[in-house]
């Protein structure tokens, strides 16, 4: 009931936005370097401080929902494996075989183990060495110390969570604050995954700008979100270093008009719509049809991203013709947002490239932009002591 109670009051605020032509702001605006997106230390730096040391979102209990079923994927360079062991158990592992550093699995499937295709050594769903190919001839080893190389990893919410660095401490509870309950609130373990398309793109932040704001949505997307959704109207608040964006509907008066004010916050997509997101490279989008969540992971050099933008919905495939409608769908979000805003980020990188201005600047309307490069610069200050950003 908090959590209902906290999104009814974000809901009368946006109410109040709409009603009132105003948005969120704050104090000042932010100058944040060009260099930020262009050079190779930064971009450097930002992979081993940033993605190989907090939880990142790497799949979804949807994905994966059977004993068995595995996943291999590359982040940021790393060659991850994600699996359901016999028991239902989620573990992460890099993609590496002990003996001779080859991958162990390719692709998705289910499997009861994974075995080398260089010389066909085996592991049990849980990483252990369970087999060594033609053993006698290739001398004593310490099988119990040979598995795979596990990685941090929980499954919350109906997504699963890893940290690319072995051993390394992770707190999903202290790095989310209570953001995760969305998720619970949603059931979203039992959604259905519908698959994924991928997009290439300009630096990663560049791209995960455009996800932080509403400022552009009249100008850069006039008949597919202006039509739904005021621009430069929009509420921030923040979960650690992870962000929930109330996005009102031009409709917010007339859609809450009839309903209670205590059940304001169980109105999401009718009058306010959230945008999810968690640091430092996922955008996730509910809406009614069809929900939207990409994941930014940058490179191979400073200039790219790759986005993998995944695909769910509450329903089941119902059948061939369900199923042809969801792969429409699925490639018109994609075009959407390659076309409308992956465009124009390739064309901003060239422009940041030339050395035209030194800086950039976010208004006070664009606080979700600043607080993410206040995060991010917080991180590769990599001083534990330094206060935290504060929404």
């Amino acid at each position: 009931m908090e959590r209902i109670k906290q999104v009814g009051d974000v809901a009368e605020i946006m109410l109040d936005y709409v009603e009132n032509k105003k948005t969120f702001q704050t104090e000042k605006p932010l100058k944040v370097k060009t260099s930020t997106y262009t050079d190779i230390d930064q971009y450097t730096a930002e992979i081993e401080l940033v993605f190989k040391r907090v939880p990142l979102m790497l799949g979804f209990t949807s994905e994966l929902p059977n004993p068995g079923d595995y996943k291999t994927m590359d982040a940021v360079g790393m060659p991850v494996l994600i699996n359901r062991d016999k028991q239902g158990k989620v573990h992460a592992f890099l993609n590496v075989c002990s003996h001779r550093g080859a991958p162990v699995a390719e692709g998705k499937g289910n499997c009861s183990r994974f075995t080398c295709k260089y010389h066909s050594w085996t592991y049990g769903s849980d990483g252990r060495l369970i087999g060594i190919s033609e053993s006698s001839t290739f001398g004593d080893v310490d099988k119990a110390g040979m598995g795979l190389r596990a990685l941090p990893c929980e499954e919350r919410g109906g997504m699963i969570f890893v940290c690319l660095t072995p051993n390394a401490p992770m707190n999903l509870d202290t790095y989310f604050q209570g953001f995760l309950e969305d998720f619970e609130a949603l059931d979203f373990a039992n959604w259905t995954y519908l698959g994924n398309r991928t997009i290439e793109g300009a630096n990663w932040k560049i791209a995960f700008d455009g996800y932080l704001e509403g400022y552009h949505f009249k100008s850069l997307h006039p008949e597919t979100i202006f039509p739904r959704t005021p621009s430069n109207t929009a509420h921030y608040e923040g979960f650690g270093p992870n962000i929930r964006i109330g996005f009102p509907q031009h409709s917010i008066a007339e859609q809450l008009k009839d309903v209670p004010r205590e059940k304001w916050g169980e109105q999401e997509n009718k009058g306010y719509d959230f945008v999810r997101i968690f640091f430092p490279n996922v955008s996730i989008f509910v809406a009614p049809e069809i929900t939207q969540v990409a994941q930014l992971f940058p490179g191979p050099t400073p200039d790219k991203n790759r986005t993998v933008l995944n695909y769910l919905r509450r329903e089941p495939i119902k059948d061939e013709a369900d199923r042809e409608a969801v792969e429409g769908a699925m490639n018109f979000f994609r075009d959407v947002t390659y076309e409308e805003d992956y465009v124009i980020g390739l064309q901003i990188q060239k422009g940041l490239e030339s050395g035209a201005h030194d800086d950039l600047v976010f208004g006070r309307n664009e606080r979700g932009n600043q607080y993410f490069h206040e995060w991010l610069n917080w991180y590769l200050e990599d001083d534990a002591s330094a206060p935290e950003p504060k929404m």
